[in-house]
């Protein structure tokens, strides 16, 4: 296996399962309503639904950023997107969303080579290794909030 499969297998367990710290990001929120989701159990925290498109938005500027992009500047509302419509099938598409941004990420890196691993990110002080490994701790830790969330909010 080269350092792009394991580095993938990571983010893939990150956010589909077998995740050695505890359930992923689709496990976690296989079960959560659109209303769960929406709840602010903790002043001034952020809620599931806006975590979820934070992770989403993180995975698309690294896809961007690996396909020669330079995403430097990231205004507060591309970090942190507002939950524009709070129906059931607006929390689906948010869910379909997700998934489906991480499954282009996953085809991204795919294409990657260990070469490129020690090349830098364009417009940015580190290189393609540390961004991937950061994109696999950002989702855990936000998975880990979730998780939280989840049980305070249910």
């Amino acid at each position: 296996m080269t350092e792009i499969e394991r580095i993938a297998d990571q983010l893939r367990r990150a956010h589909e399962g077998e995740a050695w710290h505890g359930p992923s990001v689709e496990e976690i929120l296989k079960d959560v309503s659109a209303e769960t989701a929406l709840r602010r159990p903790i002043a001034g925290s952020h809620n599931i639904w806006e975590i979820v498109l934070h992770i989403g938005a993180w995975e698309s500027i690294v896809r961007r950023r690996l396909s020669g992009e330079v995403v430097t500047a990231v205004t507060p509302e591309q970090d942190w997107p507002a939950v524009s419509e709070s129906s059931d099938s607006a929390w689906k598409g948010t869910r379909d969303e997700i998934r489906l941004g991480h499954e282009r990420l996953q085809q991204t890196i795919a294409r990657l080579t260990d070469r490129q691993l020690n090349e830098p990110v364009p417009g940015m002080g580190y290189n393609v290794y540390v961004m991937l490994h950061g994109a696999v701790q950002h989702t855990l830790y936000h998975a880990g909030q979730i998780a939280i969330l989840k049980k305070v909010a249910s």
